[in-house]
């Protein structure tokens, strides 16, 4: 993903998102370029917190970063991305009866990440 990020996105702005497994990868990968870049927006969804480790949100990222779970997502607990976000004061955005593939809610998910990456 980083040498994807220097081939393409090299000197302009910069927007990460992930999905799951692509969630944990994607918060290494954005806390890294924090390190070296300014990233412009962050978005974890279905962050597979229970089941890799995933990295931290960099406190000056907060505000531009956006987390959302489902609320009934069997694949990995809201309570384990709650315990996740919480010593990190990290908001989440919860989807009130979703699993994890967001079955239903898919033009949700999307309309949230459109004005989260708009704002």
């Amino acid at each position: 993903m980083r040498s994807v990020i220097a081939q393409v996105a090299a000197d302009g702005p910069l927007a990460l998102a992930g999905f799951s497994f692509g969630a944990f990868v994607t918060s290494h990968v954005a806390q890294a370029e924090c390190m070296q870049r300014n990233l412009d927006k962050l978005v974890l969804v279905g962050t597979a917190v229970s089941r890799f480790k995933v990295a931290s949100v960099v406190p000056e990222m907060h505000e531009r970063t956006l987390v959302i779970h489902g609320e009934q997502d069997d694949t990995v607990a809201l309570s384990s991305v709650m315990d996740w976000a919480r010593p990190q004061t990290l908001p989440v955005t919860v989807i009130p009866g979703v699993g994890h593939f967001f079955h239903g809610q898919l033009p949700l998910l999307k309309s949230l990440v459109v004005r989260h990456l708009r704002a």
